[in-house]
């Protein structure tokens, strides 16, 4: 069957250009220009595809799990670094980890590729939006099922590209759509240059209109922060003469030198409240109450379970300086295998060798950390920790739904279980994409890096290099409001995608 639906090329030639391909998009996602790059590359895609004459569901399926696997593979590659190096698991269990997980997610490039092909029009416009419809529902689902992963899709890559600016409209989603749409329409050059051309060409001078508008604004003065960056191996982060190191350090760090608010790294004190040395956080707050400062950071929680008993959490205490009892953050959205153990994987984490791997979840819902200001309104500071940032929607719901205005992010990670890789500067492309959404500047305060403060328009104001023991000193203006994308969420492109799906299966229908 496969033979019969190509053209002249050998099906192995067709498969391996797939493959060539998501090797090379991939990679062109971690360059300066990379959002630029993704839209040739992929039209290559899409030209490979359009070689199979027929819609058939299994060689258009095919054609995009390939090129989605070999995609996945190199841009998730690090994953075998926290398995293999960091973890001590075994090199060809690792290996089979990393593909196994790339496949999972090549499915969904694939089935949006086979129902963009079954559902096909006549017009290259209509056409290239089909296609950009069916793989913004299957994005969503990947970001959704299974507790969801939306790493590394095509959005993040637009914050170096031309589609940023539809975000704080229709949220990462609609930039996916007009990255798939423009790459579609470039594939059909062939057939119509000047159909081709002047929609992107529209498109892209609509982008430069929309980047002119503002849904947020500047809200009292500049704070001033402090991020703090211990560069801590992996392998001490447990050890227990180690943690005595780690706890003097940080807490050093942060009476160095007052600021409105000094974040330290997830986890920066690896233990819990009450088995810190007694006298850590009473000079920690003596010290918030003599400078006003606000102080955010990292620690194991202690909350207690339905039934009673205590269980851990990942979580953020913040002191400030006229609260007597700290504030607490415990991180809601979960890592699979490393924070929570899904049912039957026991087996898993025993050979992955992790410690504290089943935390409890927090809540969805939780109070932004107010930071104090001598003379002003406090700002209200929306916190995640590790990767909870990655997931738009979720922090466009926390935006919405808060009690308490919601005026910047703080993102607390380490990341030094992945190594020297491009995990870290994927994550920043994912925290400048929440920021370009919701409008609200971010500030990342990591262990090895990347630590950043980042503008409510996603541009990287300042940062530290990786693999560097620092404090980053920096002023950061809180902003207020909220973009459409906070206020509706993913509906209006999901609407928007299901229409044209809906629409082109009534025409294949009806013809």
């Amino acid at each position: 069957m496969f033979s019969q639906s190509l053209r002249s090329d050998t099906r192995y030639t067709h498969w391996l250009l797939c493959i060539a391909l998501g090797i090379a998009v991939s990679i062109a996602g971690e360059l300066p220009w990379g959002g630029w790059l993704q839209i040739p590359l992929l039209s290559l895609l899409w030209w490979r595809l359009s070689s199979i004459n027929t819609t058939q569901f299994l060689p258009n399926f095919a054609g995009g799990f390939l090129f989605g696997l070999a995609y996945f593979v190199v841009g998730l590659w690090w994953i075998f670094i926290s398995l293999h190096d960091i973890g001590g698991m075994n090199a060809a269990l690792s290996v089979a980890a990393v593909v196994l997980l790339s496949a999972y997610m090549a499915l969904f490039f694939g089935l949006a590729s086979a129902l963009g092909k079954m559902l096909r029009q006549q017009s290259i416009f209509l056409n290239s939006a089909i296609m950009a419809a069916a793989w913004v529902l299957m994005e969503y689902l990947r970001g959704q099922l299974f507790t969801g992963f939306p790493w590394v899709g095509f959005a993040e890559a637009q914050v170096n590209g031309p589609f940023a600016a539809i975000a704080p409209l229709l949220g990462g989603l609609g930039s996916t759509f007009l990255v798939v749409w423009a790459s579609m329409q470039l594939s059909a050059w062939r057939q119509s240059l000047l159909r081709v051309s002047i929609p992107i060409g529209l498109a892209l001078v609509l982008m430069l209109g929309l980047s002119q508008l503002r849904f947020t604004e500047a809200i009292g003065n500049p704070i001033s922060v402090r991020l703090i960056q211990g560069n801590f191996e992996q392998s001490l982060k447990w050890n227990p003469n180690a943690i005595a190191q780690q706890l003097r350090f940080y807490s050093d760090a942060i009476v160095e030198q007052a600021a409105d608010l000094i974040v330290l790294p997830e986890t920066a004190f690896p233990l819990t409240e009450k088995d810190l040395p007694s006298d850590v956080l009473p000079q920690l707050r003596a010290f918030s109450q003599a400078t006003h400062s606000n102080i955010l950071l990292g620690l194991i929680g202690i909350i207690p379970s339905q039934n009673g008993q205590l269980q851990y959490s990942n979580r953020a205490l913040g002191l400030s300086p006229s609260n007597t009892s700290p504030y607490y953050y415990d991180k809601f959205h979960l890592v699979p295998f490393g924070e929570f153990i899904p049912p039957g994987f026991q087996w898993f984490v025993n050979a992955f060798r992790i410690p504290m791997s089943d935390f409890a979840r927090g809540k969805l819902m939780q109070a932004p950390f107010q930071i104090e200001r001598v003379g002003q309104d406090p700002i209200g500071a929306a916190v995640t920790i590790c990767y909870e940032d990655i997931f738009g929607n979720e922090l466009a719901s926390r935006i919405r739904n808060s009690e308490a205005p919601v005026n910047l992010f703080v993102n607390i990670t380490n990341l030094a279980w992945f190594g020297q890789s491009q995990a870290p500067s994927q994550q920043l492309r994912l925290s400048q994409m929440r920021s370009i959404e919701t409008g609200l500047p971010s500030i990342r305060s990591t262990n090895t890096g990347i630590t950043a403060v980042i503008g409510p328009d996603g541009r990287v104001l300042q940062a530290l290099p990786q693999w560097t023991q620092a404090s980053l000193s920096a002023s950061i203006q809180g902003f207020t409001g909220k973009t459409p994308f906070v206020i509706w969420g993913n509906w209006p492109i999901l609407s928007l995608a299901s229409l044209l799906l809906a629409f082109a299966l009534l025409q294949r229908r009806r013809f």
